[in-house]
């Protein structure tokens, strides 16, 4: 008998089988096997057609793939929420780092009265940053000079420096004049804060921090007070120094030749100054000068032999060198000195100071370097004058390949037009009290007045004349002045008079304002 799995093709086997399989079909449960019927065949799988040997079905299989089937989630393959919010997030980000606009290009894009009304709001320190970052920077901040130091000086000036150094008509209302004031505000207001340092250690005697934290108020009060009158003392400087050069090219001569009650130089000055004013600087200047003087001798006076052993070898500066770094450098200098840590440095910026005053600059000669044996590296047989003519058409193209003689005219020009707007501009001027020529040093230096005779004899006598005062016992010195700079009371008033009745913070300098200065 043939294999029950073997069957020929239409044969009656072929049809009662074709038939089995119908009915299995039709039948709701699965067929069961017998295990007397020999081999088993599912009647549930495909038929079997008779070509070779039928591969045997592996039962396991099916059951590992039937095990492993409920392990398998289709959502381990999709992306958790988390992931789909970073994702949306991310995209979200990079569609508007790809769309937004750049904060630059949004500012230029603005009408030039919005622009110039913020760049004026900003901090003069910020305003001339600005004009350093491009061209096109420095050409907006230079064309539109007038309206933003007229609302610097509207709201940040106060009202002292503009009694001193008056409004100039619209058309000279540029930055150099606003820098000029903002110089003199900082030396005033660094200044002040040196003297505070100073009179609070060695005339208060406040020198532990508990007793300084005590002492705050009356610094606070102090400091305020000294800030309007050194800046007047710097006006005083810097007026006398010009005054008095005009005064010898106009006479030929200076004051020591011509006899005097009353410098005239000085009554000219102080009149500029109301009686509040005057009184008040003439109180406070013998402070400044002892102050400075102070500082530039050994820090201590018990002898020769301790000084030599403290390394403090050099005397105090004859009066000669006040007077000089007062009238010819002004308070800034004063304060450059003030500033130098270590006598022994100290004085020798002094001395080294003084004697280029004094003396005309000498150039040293460099020796030549010699090699070994006489033997010398040869020099290059370009000349200066092609280093030079070479370096400004470097300078003049901007790094650029190519010369101005190669490009077309119109691109010429417009190089020149760019170079003069940028670099001929207001604040090219220079700083207040700025250096003197060598004929103006030979000239001034030495008609200048002695110590003693600076300010006060002819202040004194025009606070007499003035009726400021009734006798001269009235004026306040020494320890009366350091008492009516720390007193409490006449705060409000005295702020009122010198920075204005609507006066903002901004115009009274804090002191992280005085650490450096911006303007330089």
């Amino acid at each position: 008998m043939d294999p029950p799995h073997i069957t020929e093709f239409a044969s009656q086997r072929y049809f009662d089988k074709l038939k089995q399989l119908s009915e299995s079909r039709d039948q709701p449960h699965d067929a069961i096997a017998h295990p007397q019927d020999g081999p088993v065949v599912a009647e549930s799988s495909t038929f079997i057609l008779p070509i070779g040997k039928a591969k045997p079905i592996d039962h396991d299989y099916h059951n590992k793939t039937e095990k492993r089937r409920p392990n398998f989630i289709f959502r381990t393959i999709l992306p958790s929420r988390s992931s789909v919010d970073h994702d949306s997030r991310r995209l979200s980000t990079e569609a508007t780092k790809k769309k937004g606009t750049p904060f630059d290009q949004l500012f230029l894009a603005l009408p030039n009265e919005l622009k110039i009304q913020i760049i004026a709001s900003l901090p003069l320190s910020d305003i001339l940053s600005l004009r350093l970052a491009s061209r096109s920077w420095h050409a907006m901040i230079t064309v539109n000079e007038f309206p933003i130091a007229r609302y610097h000086l509207e709201h940040h000036v106060p009202v002292y420096a503009k009694r001193l150094y008056p409004v100039p008509d619209p058309s000279a209302i540029r930055l150099h004049y606003l820098c000029g004031i903002w110089h003199r505000l900082h030396v005033a207001s660094k200044l002040s804060y040196l003297i505070c340092e100073r009179v609070t250690k060695e005339i208060f005697l406040r020198t532990t921090e508990a007793q300084r934290l005590d002492f705050e108020p009356q610094y606070e009060r102090m400091r305020r007070r000294l800030i309007p009158l050194l800046f007047t003392v710097f006006h005083f400087f810097e007026t006398y120094r010009t005054l008095h050069i005009e005064y010898i090219k106009e006479h030929g001569h200076g004051l020591s030749r011509e006899p005097y009650t009353i410098n005239p130089i000085e009554a000219k000055i102080m009149s500029m100054y109301d009686d509040q004013t005057l009184l008040r600087v003439h109180q406070v200047f013998p402070l400044v000068v002892s102050s400075f003087c102070r500082r530039l001798r050994p820090p201590t006076y018990v002898g020769r032999f301790e000084r030599s052993l403290r390394g403090y070898l050099k005397d105090r500066p004859p009066d000669e060198f006040y007077v000089a770094a007062m009238c010819v450098g002004g308070l800034r200098q004063v304060e450059r000195f003030w500033e130098i840590k270590g006598y022994n440095s100290r004085r020798g910026a002094v001395d080294s100071w003084y004697n280029s005053v004094l003396k005309e600059p000498t150039e040293v000669a460099s020796k030549p370097r010699r090699g070994f044996m006489g033997l010398a590296r040869k020099k290059s047989s370009a000349s200066e004058s092609d280093f030079g003519r070479h370096g400004e058409a470097y300078l003049n193209g901007r790094a650029r390949q190519g010369s101005d003689a190669g490009r077309r005219g119109s691109d010429a020009s417009m190089t020149s037009h760019w170079e003069d707007l940028v670099f001929n501009t207001s604040l090219a001027e220079g700083m207040p009290m700025g250096e003197l020529s060598r004929e103006q040093l030979k000239i001034l230096l030495p008609d200048l007045p002695t110590l003693q005779q600076i300010w006060a004899p002819t202040a004194e006598a025009l606070i007499l004349d003035r009726k400021i005062v009734e006798r001269p016992q009235d004026i306040k010195r020494n320890a009366q002045v350091m008492l009516e700079l720390i007193r409490e009371d006449g705060a409000a008033e005295e702020d009122e008079w010198w920075y204005g009745r609507s006066a903002p913070e901004s115009v009274r300098p804090p002191l992280e304002a005085i650490e450096e200065d911006p303007i330089e």
